[in-house]
């Protein structure tokens, strides 16, 4: 048996704070744009591998994962 039969509805769990940071987020958007708190909760989603950093002309960006 599969691992998917036995899982129908997998989630990560995320917090208000985060998710209401997930909603802003479209595309390709710069780290410094956000501020400091900010910033500490994009590092905990991209942890959770819900976000991810990628370099772009020579700047942090940060783009959603798709699932």
């Amino acid at each position: 048996m599969k691992i998917s039969n036995l899982i129908s509805d997998f989630e990560i769990y995320t917090t208000n704070e985060q998710k209401e940071l997930l909603e802003d987020i479209n595309g390709l958007v710069p780290m410094s744009s956000f501020d400091e708190r900010q910033q500490v909760i994009i590092n905990e989603l991209i942890r959770k591998s819900i976000l991810s950093k990628v370099l772009y002309n020579n700047s942090v960006m940060v783009v959603k994962n798709d699932f």
